[in-house]
């Protein structure tokens, strides 16, 4: 998809992205801009000090409303006054560790959260297109060797994964339930890790490296041999972008679909970090500090070929290019530069 072809769609839609003031939901929210839609997001203040929502000024270039997914009465309001026609839900309580710490908020935001907005929606008559974002650790983890396809069994181990396999399985029951009639078209999308610019969230490998590369330590690995898909943040958004459009066009694209980089892309967490510490330079260094921490799955990748396959999908950068885009835009800010130019920058260059 080009920028174009974005905005020959979204143009002048009215956008409705819960989440918008985290790492995905901002960029996602720039994105939609520069296509034209007229954007309102809905979500708690930003999750993290500094954060990219702020950093960016984007509560100057659309409408924002900073609510709990958890209050249904207040989401509905925002539904009956924006009256969207397309919905992203990308509002969650993201991190395993966290959903270690409260697994109660995080079920209530994870998956009551979830049929808070599906409800809305079903309410909603001018809803025509909405996706639910979940994640790649929505599945039963074999720690077997090839991607997991859309087809295998969902169940999450940590509170985080298993909320994420109810929200996607309180989905799949609206769809059938009450949106069957053809009103809405309704899809999941299941993404890999992501990293880029903007990402200031704890326990996530790559903002550890940008903290540590700032402040002149070396940076502290807890579990270097783990392995996952890693991909740009640009890469899903616009997969959302697409599938969302392309529903919205017709209702037999909706369904559920993996995105995340190819095989070569996969790498461990101690590879990774090898590539931040090149593309940084400085002599940045790394050293393995395994803490024996809460469970994690130590080996997870996607089977992406059934996007590829329907929307003639490929990733535009591989594992480098993302670690290297994010290490641009990380010492973009760190010079004090104006960080919505190089967000513009990088999506315009993205779609290029």
């Amino acid at each position: 998809m080009t920028i174009k072809e974005l905005g020959d769609f979204y143009k002048g839609k009215r956008v409705l992205v819960t989440g918008h003031t985290g790492f995905k939901g901002a960029w996602l929210c720039r994105m939609l801009g520069l296509a034209g839609a007229q954007v309102t997001g809905y979500a708690l203040e930003p999750p993290t000090d500094p954060n990219l929502f702020e950093i960016a000024g984007l509560e100057d270039c659309m409408d924002s409303v900073i609510g709990d997914i958890r209050d249904l009465k207040h989401l509905r309001e925002v539904f009956d006054r924006v009256r969207p026609e397309v919905v992203f839900h990308l509002a969650a309580q993201p991190i395993v560790r966290d959903s270690y710490k409260e697994p109660v908020y995080t079920y209530e935001t994870n998956v009551m959260g979830t049929v808070n907005v599906l409800e809305c929606v079903r309410l909603t008559e001018s809803v025509r297109s909405f996706l639910n974002v979940t994640t790649d650790k929505v599945y039963e983890n074999r720690e077997w060797e090839y991607g997991y396809r859309e087809c295998d069994p969902l169940d999450g181990y940590d509170p985080y994964s298993n909320s994420k396999s109810c929200s996607e399985l309180v989905t799949h029951s609206y769809q059938k339930s009450f949106l069957a009639d053809g009103r809405c078209a309704v899809s999941t999308s299941r993404a890999g890790n992501v990293i880029g610019g903007g990402d200031f969230a704890n326990d996530r490998i790559i903002p550890d490296c940008v903290r540590a590369a700032a402040s002149g330590k070396d940076i502290i690995v807890r579990n270097p041999h783990s392995t996952r898909p890693y991909q740009l943040v640009l890469e899903p958004l616009a997969v959302y972008l697409t599938i969302a459009m392309r529903q919205y066009e017709d209702r037999k694209f909706q369904g559920y679909y993996n995105v995340g980089p190819d095989d070569r892309d996969c790498v461990t967490t101690g590879n990774l970090v090898d590539i931040f510490c090149r593309a940084w330079g400085g002599g940045m260094t790394w050293v393995d500090r395994y803490d024996g921490g809460p469970h994690e799955a130590n080996f997870l990748k996607l089977d992406c070929s059934k996007i590829k396959r329907v929307f003639g999908w490929r990733p535009r950068y591989g594992v480098e290019q993302a670690v290297e885009k994010t290490v641009e835009w990380s010492k973009a800010y760190l010079d004090g530069q104006e960080m919505l130019d190089v967000m513009d920058r990088q999506i315009m260059e993205f779609f290029e």
